[in-house]
């Protein structure tokens, strides 16, 4: 059998070790030779500055896009925090829109309050309304929190909305002069003749509703006021319901009839005054 060959490995270590004898050596010899290296320097420096400067040009082309890159990112960081503040301050300018237009609506409708200005009210806003459009019935944002209790008068612009049929913990149902179960004793301004304000919803398409029990002996002429009068149970006297128009015999011919346009502007209702006093409570107040 023939002589198995030794295999010879070059170990990491000595590979470092004599390239360190190299560079030591190298060093060395551009030491002592200096003068006659030179040439050998020059070409090599010919050689490697414009690889340099061409890697240090490239180098900093790279830089250049990644800086604009970082740049690019942090502007556009940048704009979509600027977007969401521009949109916290629109939201924020609709809030206090809003708040001024409530504010400014509140105030207009206490200054244009005249019904029993020693009594207390209370300024709710409507929040709901029968499905089909009519204001008849509505729901406003004020309940049994605020003191609300069922027939307290509801008011607006000095006129009677309606009264409080219903109410819980932070809202409270209102029915309006305008429905059909609505019936309101009346009397005329200034011959205090008396007469029943009752809610039609069809006749109120045409912005009226009907005015009954009118004595027939009665002198009471087209755009009278009708007031509440005061031999009402729940409403409290003196407010001002509408203005009479177009008054006629009824056919059972007893007594009169008319039509009546309501002082309160149903369509364009937007909030109310609730007086706090009761009619049993009246005393003080009238």
């Amino acid at each position: 059998m023939g002589r198995e060959k030794k295999s010879f490995t070059i170990s990491s270590k000595m590979i470092f070790t004599f390239l360190v004898i190299i560079c030591v050596g190298l060093i060395i010899v551009s030491y002592l030779f200096s003068d006659l290296l030179a040439p050998v320097k020059t070409a090599v420096g010919n050689f490697f500055v414009p690889m340099q400067k061409g890697i240090s040009t490239i180098g900093s082309g790279i830089s250049d896009k990644l800086r604009l890159f970082s740049d690019k990112e942090k502007l556009i960081e940048e704009n979509d925090r600027l977007t969401e503040e521009v949109n916290d301050l629109k939201m924020e300018r609709q809030i206090l829109i809003h708040q001024k237009y409530e504010l400014d609506y509140y105030r207009e409708l206490y200054e244009n309050d005249s019904v029993y200005q020693n009594a207390e009210k209370v300024a709710a806003r409507i929040i709901s309304r029968n499905p089909n459009g009519t204001c008849d019935v509505f729901v406003i944002d004020k309940g049994e929190e605020d003191g609300i209790v069922t027939d307290m008068n509801v008011t607006a612009g000095g006129a009677l909305v309606g009264i409080i049929t219903d109410v819980g913990k932070n809202w409270a149902k209102v029915r309006t002069i305008i429905a059909d179960d609505s019936s309101v004793s009346g009397r005329f301004q200034p011959t205090s003749d008396t007469c029943i304000v009752k809610g039609n919803l069809k006749r109120m398409d045409d912005g009226y509703i009907d005015v009954e029990m009118i004595n027939l002996n009665a002198e009471v002429y087209d755009n009278y006021e009708v007031l509440t009068s005061y031999i009402s149970d729940k409403f409290l006297p003196g407010i001002l319901i509408g203005y009479v128009t177009n008054i006629r015999k009824d056919p059972s011919e007893l007594n009169k009839r008319a039509y009546l346009t309501p002082a309160v502007d149903f369509e364009h209702l937007e909030a109310v005054l609730i007086v706090k006093t009761l009619r049993e409570e009246l005393e003080g107040f009238e």
